[in-house]
C-alpha cells in the first residue's frame, strides 16, 4: 500500500471507553461515547479528530453503531446533537428510537 493510501474506515464498540471508535488506517478518526441500559443505548457525545474533519467520518460512525444498536434491538436514545439529527433526517430500517424532550 503506498504511504498516504486511506483504507477503508473501520468502527469498532469499545465497551471500556464507552464508546464506538473509527479508526483510519489504525488511527482514531472519530467516537461516539454511549452509555448501555438494558434494552437501550443513550449516545451522548461525537467527535471528530480535527485531521479527519469534513471527511465524512461521524456519519460513516454514526451508520454503523446504529446499525449494531438495531442488530442488538437497542432501543437508541440521542441525547447528541449529531446521531438526533441524523436519526430526524434518515429512515432506519427496525430502529427503534426515543427522541428526549428539548430542554
Amino acid at each position: 500500500m503506498d504511504e498516504g493510501t486511506v483504507t477503508d474506515p473501520v468502527v469498532a464498540r469499545n465497551e471500556g471507553a464507552g464508546r464506538y471508535e473509527l479508526h483510519v488506517n489504525g488511527e482514531l478518526a472519530a467516537f461516539a461515547k454511549f452509555i448501555p441500559g438494558d434494552g437501550s443505548i443513550v449516545f451522548t457525545h461525537t467527535e471528530t479528530l480535527p485531521a479527519f474533519a469534513g471527511q465524512g467520518m461521524g456519519l460513516a460512525l454514526a451508520k454503523a453503531a446504529i446499525a449494531e444498536a438495531v442488530e442488538r434491538g437497542d432501543t437508541i436514545i440521542p441525547l447528541c446533537p449529531f446521531f438526533r439529527r441524523y436519526l430526524e433526517r434518515n429512515d432506519v430500517p427496525g430502529a427503534k428510537v426515543h427522541f428526549p424532550e428539548a430542554e
